[in-house]
């Protein structure tokens, strides 16, 4: 006779604590000990499935496993990526065109359920559920549920959504051709010192970081200033830390060194280089500056350089904003900037689970504020608009240089 409260007290003393294999080597050891009706007699007092006391009858019989494991090696069924390696990339294609803001689609949230995008997948071959495509949009896309964000600057331009489309159809030409496109801006100034940052990370308890009480600069460290080159196609960036003032002379430079250090060797047969930049600030689509800076390096490089501006009031769709910039600053939250040397190798440590990689180089160099352009200069300038709004859409073309 099975003595069932014997095996009811050794469960609740013992069995019920074990990790998932122990509870069901237990459960198996107790059935067999019990002889004829030791199963069912098992489970009864347990809750643990006849077939899970089974399979642990046979495992009592089995090799050991190897130290901390509780399931033989290939045990459990495989994720989705390896059954269906393509899945990701085909969720990729159906969430950005549907990602809310813009066509160029760099913002990290949809407007698309679980469910939907699920059914969309089964019609284009890939069996998912609705809970396996939330998992997949968080670990492998990194996108995210986001509450509304306030970044629309007075009233939307009337063609905000077609520039957005113009924007689209370069980048896409450009990048089918083999030719680099990148996006540009210039991260805030960041202050060098023990002056509090943003954010939190993890430390001894009891133990944080003391910074200054007041934010006042630093006269000999003074403030860095980052600007940014994103090249989305090899999904990584570029960075010059400027020490001065971000004028369109520095934007400028930062592309010419990315040029020479990264651009020219990953695209060795460059013919021409597409930008994708604000309305504002130093690469400012009404900035004279910038485009006498553009000219002088279409010149110097003899290469046809196409820039393409967002729209007022829409820099925060700008891509290098949310794949580039977001993850600096997520990089380096709660940790005072003490030094111009911490912050170069802050963002150069800088990585995602997506493969981006990044290089940052301090510029020492001296750029001046308020230089004035002449309207005879401008006139020397081979910059020609497109047919759609030039003043957003124009080329800089190389001018012939003068012979020797």
């Amino acid at each position: 006779m099975i003595d069932t409260q014997a095996i009811r007290l050794r469960w609740a003393l013992d069995g019920s604590r074990r990790d998932e294999r122990g509870k069901r080597l237990f459960a198996a050891s107790e059935a067999r000990a019990a002889g004829w009706g030791g199963v069912a007699a098992v489970a009864q007092i347990t809750g643990l499935a006849r077939s899970r006391i089974i399979r642990g009858l046979k495992d009592l019989d089995a090799a050991p496993l190897e130290p901390g494991r509780v399931r033989r090696k290939g045990g459990g069924r495989p994720s989705i990526t390896e059954t269906d390696p393509a899945v990701v990339a085909e969720l990729r294609r159906l969430v950005e065109p549907a990602t809310m803001g813009d066509p160029m689609r760099p913002l990290t949230w949809v407007s698309k359920s679980h469910e939907k995008l699920a059914d969309e997948l089964a019609r284009r071959g890939h069996s998912v559920s609705p809970n396996t495509v939330a998992k997949l949009l968080v670990d492998e896309l990194e996108y995210s549920r986001q509450v509304n964000r306030k970044t629309h600057e007075g009233s939307s331009h009337p063609d905000r959504n077609a520039q957005f489309e113009h924007i689209n159809a370069q980048v896409l030409a450009a990048q089918a051709a083999g030719q680099p496109v990148i996006s540009i801006d210039t991260k805030k100034k960041e202050l060098i010192g023990t002056y509090k940052n943003g954010g939190s990370d993890y430390r001894p308890k009891g133990d944080p970081i003391d910074v200054n009480v007041h934010d006042f600069m630093d006269k000999e460290q003074g403030k860095v200033v980052p600007h940014g080159v994103y090249d989305a196609a090899a999904n990584a960036g570029w960075v010059s830390l400027g020490i001065t003032h971000d004028t369109a002379e520095f934007a400028v430079q930062s592309i010419r060194t990315w040029l020479d250090r990264i651009g020219r060797q990953r695209y060795p047969s460059m013919r021409e280089l597409t930008i994708t930049a604000d309305c504002g600030g130093s690469n400012s689509a009404r900035a004279r500056l910038w485009k006498v800076e553009l000219q002088k390096l279409a010149d110097e490089t003899q290469l046809p350089i196409k820039v393409c501006h967002y729209p007022p009031g829409t820099s925060k769709w700008n891509k290098i904003e949310h794949r580039l910039f977001c993850h600096i600053t997520q990089n380096w939250r709660g940790r005072p900037l003490e030094s111009r040397a911490a912050v170069v190798e802050l963002i150069a440590a800088t990585t995602t689970k997506t493969g981006l990689k990044v290089e940052c180089m301090l510029d020492t160099r001296t750029y001046e504020k308020g230089i004035k352009v002449s309207d005879e200069e401008m006139a020397t300038l081979d910059i020609r608009g497109d047919k759609f709004h030039p003043e957003w859409n124009y080329t800089a073309h190389p001018r012939p240089r003068p012979a020797k």
